[in-house]
């Protein structure tokens, strides 16, 4: 009977493999779709090419940035509405390269492989950082003699030293280098670093020289310890538990979305699934089918992350600094992790490859960087109605909902990032946050033992986990309806009665108003109940209102440092959760282009000083999702997830409830329903 039992686990096991590896395939295009992210051969292609024009016997190079130079949104609108094959735009290359010290921007042809143009950025604010040459410097006080003295004179082992790197930031000079901070950390019987820091070391490294050119040894502390602090399964000892069951996860008629190349149909939904080695996933092209209209109808253009800010709040020597900028400095893209097939996503989940490039400029296979999967449990609409005599009625209908996802692990945190989409018409982006907090050793072992505010909380014994926020802003290009779009802010206002009409003594009405420029698309969530919305002014329902689709907010968090504070001028862009601009192409970074080490002087806070006009034309809308994040001993040693997102959902968009007529996925018995 065993022996029956463990080929039947065999079986299963055996079938659930198959089902992933068979989920890995898609089926390709035989004409690319113009949002592609670039292949592996012109990733290769633009390597060469500027290796042509500067070869590397000759000069330094090291590639920053190579991505897929947006091509005219009116080119693209037109090319999806054409027949295959009959418009070509042309694939370019935007390139971002230090030759020789000085920082190109390189735009080149992929068709005919030429570059059209090559400019030289003067500026302030340096390129996202490399891979390869942040693996350089945390390698290198492990053979600087300062630092190992240093480590001798802790009574450290060298070999069980673990180094990361940090950006440095800007707080007012007036010359900045290339250059990272790198902190140390203690591995002996833990993979866990970040809560083991070497404190009280100060390691500057200038990345152009490659080499230390500033060590201060200022005092020593005790490193935590290593006990209870391995999150491995492999070193975890019993008791284990809450025991969970297992789930069999089947999909009879298989998956209900189809993927061309990296176009996606599912449901009444149509969109595409690019990728950026600083964005990360980017989608475009969203449309829902219309039942009673019988035609797609346009949603949004594009999304992504622009930017993610986490400025910690200690103000000291050692953590001041630490404000980081993840998808400018780090890459979203670039620090995107192969996820784990029935771990990270189901076992009937799909996965999609991707290619991101090297500081040499070569291409780099990432395998099962975004999952699609469908996610069911959920309920779409339900009543029970029990008010009409002798009669008792039951509707109701279950939920699928499509999820793209992928896993960005930046450092000590793990962003795992979902855009779910819904039957019914709502996007839902949303965020989970996991990973290791960042540690600073102090003498407590008790809470009552702390005298001064160490900025944190004490998570464990010497471990004060410090506080800091997370804040995410979106690029959120809507095209509702159409590309001519409007915001429209609805408050809800208290009206009191005092004419004796009612007995009532108050009620709540709205007032909405239309937005014209910038400064009126600047939006602080939670000040006054509001409903915000992106309008079609051009297209109306049946009984008269304009189409639409609102924002609606999760948790939201307001950035709590001064506004003239060095962080938060290059984090400007968080001073609102909304802003709204005019569609600009130049205009998708929120943080600038630069960066590391920027001085706030090409950010979203500063292009909207222009205070251009955003009434029914192309707008962008942008949300800032915000998390105070305060420390608690369940974070410790690793943290449970930690959610958050918000809501697009359609407002007047349809002419009554879209999924009305929608069958439950094992409903087969309605009439007029296929056998």
């Amino acid at each position: 009977m065993a022996s029956s039992k463990k080929l039947i686990l065999l079986l299963v096991l055996a079938f659930l493999s198959f089902e992933a590896v068979v989920s890995a395939v898609v089926t390709p295009l035989q004409f690319p779709h113009p949002l592609d992210p670039l292949t592996k051969e012109e990733i290769t292609t633009v390597q060469t090419i500027v290796r042509t024009k500067y070869p590397t016997s000759k000069n330094s190079l090291t590639f920053h940035y190579i991505g897929l130079d947006d091509p005219d949104k009116t080119s693209v609108l037109t090319w999806e509405h054409s027949m295959p094959g009959a418009i070509t735009i042309p694939r370019k290359s935007f390139a971002i390269v230090i030759i020789n010290g000085e920082t190109h921007e390189i735009l080149i042809d992929l068709t005919p492989k030429i570059i059209l143009s090559d400019k030289i950025h003067t500026g302030h604010g340096f390129p996202t950082l490399s891979v390869e040459e942040q693996t350089a410097a945390i390698l290198l006080p492990l053979s600087h003699e300062p630092f190992k003295e240093s480590i001798k004179k802790r009574g450290l082992n060298l070999s069980e030293v673990v180094c990361s790197t940090f950006t440095v930031g800007w707080y007012g000079e007036a010359n900045s280098k290339r250059s990272l901070r790198v902190d140390c950390f203690m591995k002996e019987t833990t993979v866990n670093i970040y809560v083991r820091p070497i404190s009280e070391l100060y390691i500057l490294v200038d990345l152009d020289l490659m080499k230390i050119v500033e060590y201060h040894d200022r005092a020593t502390r005790p490193v935590p310890t290593a006990d209870n602090t391995d999150y491995r399964f492999s070193n975890q000892q019993p008791p284990f538990g809450p025991k969970q069951h297992s789930l069999a996860s089947h999909q009879p008629q298989g998956p209900g979305f189809q993927i061309k190349g990296h176009s996606i149909s599912w449901a009444n939904w149509k969109f595409h699934i690019g990728f950026d080695s600083r964005a990360g996933v980017v989608l475009s092209l969203a449309s829902i089918y219309d039942l009673e209209k019988h035609k797609s109808r346009r949603v949004m253009y594009r999304g992504f992350i622009s930017e993610l800010f986490v400025p910690y709040q200690d103000p000291s020597e050692d953590w001041y600094f630490k404000t980081f900028f993840d998808a400018g400095e780090f890459g979203f893209g670039l620090s995107t992790v192969s996820m784990q097939p029935n771990r990270d996503c189901p076992s009937h989940a799909q996965f999609l490859d991707v290619f991101v490039h090297t500081n040499d400029g070569s291409p780099s296979l990432l395998k099962n960087a975004i999952c699609v999967f469908e996610q069911y449990g959920d309920i779409m609409w339900r009543h029970t109605e029990t008010g009409i005599p002798n009669e008792t009625i039951l509707e109701s209908r279950s939920e699928v909902n499509l999820i793209v996802r992928s896993v960005v692990t930046v450092g000590n945190y793990d962003n795992i990032i979902d855009w779910q989409f819904k039957a019914s018409g709502s996007i839902k982006p949303a965020i989970a946050l996991s990973g290791i907090l960042e540690i600073k050793p102090v003498e407590a072992k008790h809470k009552s033992e702390i005298k001064i505010d160490e900025h944190g909380t004490l998570v464990s014994a010497n471990s004060v986990g410090i506080y800091h926020d997370h804040f995410y802003i979106y690029h959120l290009d809507l095209d509702i309806d159409g590309v001519e779009n409007s915001f429209e802010q609805t408050s809800l206002k208290t009206v009191r009665v005092t004419d004796g009409s009612s007995k009532r003594k108050s009620y709540w009405t709205v007032e909405t108003k239309t937005a014209n420029t910038e400064s009126d698309g600047k939006i602080t969530i939670g000040m006054a109940p509001a409903e915000l919305a992106v309008v079609n002014p051009n297209k109306k329902t049946a009984v008269g209102n304009d189409v639409g689709y609102r924002l609606i907010p999760g948790t939201t968090a307001h950035p709590l440092l001064t506004e003239d504070d060095y962080p938060q001028i290059r984090g400007a862009f968080t001073n609102h959760n909304v802003w709204v601009t005019p569609y600009n192409i130049s205009q998708k970074w929120a943080g600038g282009l630069y960066v590391d080490q920027s001085r706030g002087e090409d950010t979203l806070a500063v292009w909207t000083q222009q205070n251009r006009n955003i009434k029914n034309t192309d707008i962008v809308l942008w949300h800032v999702v915000g998390i105070h994040h305060v420390p608690a001993q369940e974070d410790f040693p690793i943290m449970p997830l930690l959610s958050t997102g918000f809501e697009l959902r359609p407002t007047n968009f349809f002419e009554r409830n879209p999924v009305l007529k929608t069958l439950s996925p094992n409903d087969l018995t309605w009439p007029g329903c296929p056998k």
